[in-house]
């Protein structure tokens, strides 16, 4: 399943980056808890302004190497480095996934690891690769 925002769309605004040969143009993403630098998946020459997008996260937790407790207890989306590294409340379902809750849109996560069940409903940080976050536009 990987990490797919499941419960719509968001408005961000968008601007583009001076571009280097890959598969995607990147762009800074500016959202209400932060921004960070990520693919973008929509018409190239429209990367520049308010966009209805998704947000997919294509990476899976594990605990202590991309999922740690987090310092506060305030959403957050920043970048670190070749990292995105986001911070929520932390949902574990029945299934073995997760639900980051980042403001008003979660993202859910397959567990690589198990996470004891005491981290439910606690604060973390999770760090993914920029390349494992992308920002398709929301196609109804």
């Amino acid at each position: 399943m990987r990490g797919v925002m499941h419960d719509g769309a968001m408005f961000v605004r968008t601007e583009s980056l001076p571009q280097v040969p890959r598969p995607h143009m990147r762009v800074r993403v500016h959202t209400p808890i932060g921004s960070a630098v990520v693919p973008w998946i929509g018409v190239p020459h429209e990367p520049d302004g308010r966009h209805l997008v998704e947000r997919t996260v294509d990476a899976d937790l594990r605990r202590g190497r991309n999922t740690r407790p987090a310092a506060g207890t305030v959403p957050e989306l920043r970048q670190e480095g070749d990292r995105v590294v986001m911070r929520g409340l932390l949902h574990l379902a029945d299934y073995g996934a997760a639900r980051l809750r980042m403001g008003h849109r979660p993202v859910l996560f397959d567990l690589a690891s198990p996470i004891p069940v005491g981290v439910d409903e606690s604060w973390v940080e999770i760090d993914v690769g920029t390349e494992n976050v992308t920002l398709p536009p929301y196609r109804t």
